[in-house]
């Protein structure tokens, strides 16, 4: 049976993320509004606030997984700011690439580095098998050399390089697809734009442009060149590192959802509205009864999220659960931000509060590492077998 109760450990934890979180959302509304600002690596408040701090409890017997805190602390850090933190991590997504795919040697190499993930083109969006951007063998030398056009690249601006999708053979398809790192500063390589975005907008977000592009031959990640005639071959082995970051971007959806509805709550009880557990919903005012069913559907997001890193925390398959949280906290997010608003009226959407920017933020939940349409799909697939062409 799988146990999700907090050890007083993890409380313990828990609640010095949420301190910081406070701490984060102080700043949230100047950085969403001069987006043109990134956030400093470490807030001001920083020092100040570690050195009166509790020490960080270790880890006990009896504790929750590692996978499972995680998630937990991630839904504690966005229940803040969806981008600000008191020190920023040092790394990005394209370090989960490197830890799920690169070789012991690789990730020693390149493990302190932040690294962005560059798959999304100008032509290739949900459908990442279709990358059209090239790595083609230079004659005569051990370099690869790079050409196409990346969009949307999350930390793109701060990282210290990416690790990017190219196809080695197009004749190939998917199985063609192979991940590069490519440090910022090699010749070619260009970051062209910063984009300007509805939502999370102190999250930088770039575009990079790729123009016979040099990199040596052992930044191929996992090192293996051949192509599986019969199989995806290396596509198959990237797309595993969705399989944590997916729920982890869920967790970061969630953390949004649930301050919305912390909020919402006061506003409620300010105005005198009860709400009541346990005696059904006949007995509820309108607002009440919308209230508690939202809160339920978080429940159930945060729920099927957890179970998703429990599985990959005792090394067992959760492919097809990583799609089903992703998707179900790609709507669920919406739903919740979206039905607070409707509860307070103007109140919801005015900008004195934070509410209306974590509705922005949470939009990207569904778009993140594959899109709730995409999510649906792949569930399809496991769920009756289909193949790519049955869905087409």
């Amino acid at each position: 049976m799988i146990d999700f109760t907090l050890t007083e450990n993890d409380k313990k934890a828990l609640a010095r993320t949420r301190a910081e979180a406070l701490i984060c959302r102080k700043h949230a509304r100047y950085y969403d509004e001069n987006e043109a600002e990134l956030p400093p690596e470490v807030l001001p408040e920083t020092e100040e606030f570690e050195k009166n701090a509790e020490d960080i409890p270790a880890p006990q017997p009896g504790d929750t997984p590692g996978p499972v805190m995680m998630a937990l602390h991630s839904i504690g850090q966005t229940w803040g700011d969806y981008s600000v933190r008191l020190r920023r991590g040092d790394g990005g997504l394209g370090n989960a690439a490197l830890r799920a795919a690169g070789t012991p040697e690789q990730q020693e190499k390149w493990g302190g580095l932040t690294l962005a993930m560059a798959i999304t083109e100008p032509g290739c969006g949900s459908d990442p098998s279709m990358v059209s951007t090239t790595a083609v063998l230079a004659e005569g030398s051990d370099e690869w050399v790079i050409n196409g056009e990346k969009i949307f690249v999350t930390t793109g601006l701060r990282a210290d390089g990416a690790v990017i999708w190219a196809t080695i053979d197009k004749s190939a398809g998917r199985a063609g697809i192979k991940s590069f790192l490519v440090e910022k500063g090699t010749p070619g390589f260009e970051v062209s734009q910063k984009e300007k975005k509805l939502g999370i907008r102190a999250d930088d977000t770039t575009a990079y442009v790729f123009s016979d592009c040099r990199i040596p031959r052992e930044n191929l990640l996992g090192l293996d060149e051949t192509i599986p005639k019969k199989s995806s071959g290396g596509f198959r082995g990237v797309m595993k590192t969705f399989n944590m970051t997916r729920p982890l971007v869920a967790a970061l959806g969630l953390g949004l959802a649930e301050a919305a509805l912390d909020f919402t709550r006061e506003q409620l009880e300010d105005a005198g509205i009860e709400i009541q557990y346990g005696s059904g919903l006949g007995g509820l005012t309108a607002a009440a009864e919308k209230f508690v069913r939202l809160e339920a559907l978080y429940e159930a997001s945060e729920l099927t999220t957890l179970q998703c890193v429990w599985l990959a925390g005792q090394g067992k398959p959760n492919n097809m659960e990583s799609s089903v949280c992703k998707a179900h906290a790609g709507s669920a997010v919406r739903t919740i931000t979206q039905g607070c608003i409707e509860i307070l009226g103007a109140l919801g959407i005015s900008r004195q509060h934070l509410l209306e920017k974590w509705a922005r933020d949470c939009r990207i939940t569904d778009i993140y590492e594959g899109t709730g349409e995409i999510q649906r799909l792949i569930i399809a697939r496991g769920l009756f077998d289909y193949t790519r062409a049955d869905l087409k």
